[in-house]
């Protein structure tokens, strides 16, 4: 795909934002482009053990191309090492949640920190973003819920002000698909992807075989098949569950890399969302014929319409 312009990517860290109740205060790294008015927003869920620090490939991609990115630091972070056994484990998967609320919440804050961002933000064109646990941290905005131990859908935690979403690396369903250790010690992971009504861009690896599954890597794909409204599906050829290298560069958890798959990567996330935040930007589907229609593709691309059943 032809490469676009790019600005300067400037940024501040880490931008503190009370949280009574949290037990630590929510720190956020602020990205955006140097240049430019009516920015769209991107807030960025980390994967597991990771930090506002981590996925630098994509935060500065989505960045250098329009978007303002805000990346908390869930508690979860090895930056912040919570000891064995604290009280607030079992509880993380909604305090993420939390946090992602709480940065929406503070854009004016998070906008003011940035020397020059102030008065360049649009904060009606807001996506949300994720990575493993950060995609169903970032889901949960987009209307799915947690099963409980009867089956029963839980708390809608969905937000209107996010009118899209970019989930890598989604786990699926719960309960006979989860491995034995993931249904004993991780009872979140049992979404109900029915209520995820607003649009995403889902990715999933073809050779994404995950131990905290019993099934393949098609599991990643759940998110999608099993959601109403206008979804895209991504499947990268060949990619692991980091994708290619999304976390960052050269990564010790990297175990795909790929510099060629990861570019693939974040032109077409940086694509869909032009498109999805900005009425009659053709940057979507246009990216769409151009991966169609490339004669050794490193992907393929499926989508389905708000009419379509899930």
């Amino acid at each position: 795909m032809p490469a676009s312009p790019t600005a300067p990517v400037v940024s501040v860290r880490p931008v503190v934002l009370p949280a009574p109740g949290r037990g630590e205060d929510l720190r956020v790294r602020v990205s955006a482009p140097a240049t430019g008015d009516h920015l769209p927003v991107v807030v960025l869920s980390h994967g597991h053990g990771w930090s506002m620090d981590g996925y630098a490939p994509l935060a500065d991609h989505w960045a250098a191309h329009g978007f303002v990115v805000l990346q908390p630091t869930h508690l979860d972070s090895r930056t912040l090492a919570l000891p064995a056994g604290d009280p607030r484990t079992p509880d993380i998967w909604r305090i993420r949640v939390e946090d992602l609320r709480r940065v929406i919440d503070s854009l004016d804050v998070l906008e003011a920190a940035l020397p020059g961002l102030a008065g360049r933000v649009d904060h009606d064109r807001l996506a949300v973003a994720g990575h493993s646990w950060g995609a169903q941290s970032a889901s949960m905005l987009l209307g799915a819920r947690i099963l409980d131990a009867g089956g029963r859908p839980g708390q809608d935690l969905s937000d209107r002000r996010v009118t899209a979403g970019v989930l890598l690396a989604l786990p699926g369903t719960g309960g006979q698909d989860l491995s034995p250790f993931a249904a004993e010690h991780l009872p979140f992971m049992n979404p109900a992807f029915e209520f995820m009504t607003t649009p995403a861009l889902l990715v999933a690896g073809d050779k994404d075989d995950s131990p905290l599954s019993l099934r393949g890597p098609d599991w990643f794909t759940d998110g999608y098949h099993l959601s109403p409204g206008d979804k895209s599906l991504l499947t990268l050829f060949g990619a692991e569950h980091t994708l290619g290298g999304v976390a960052g560069h050269q990564v010790a958890e990297t175990t795909d890399e790929s510099p060629e798959r990861l570019a693939l990567l974040q032109q077409l996330t940086t694509a869909y969302l032009r498109s999805a935040l900005a009425s009659g930007d053709l940057a979507w589907p246009d990216a769409r014929a151009a991966l169609e229609s490339a004669p050794h593709p490193l992907g393929r691309i499926d989508g389905k319409q708000a009419d379509q059943p899930a």
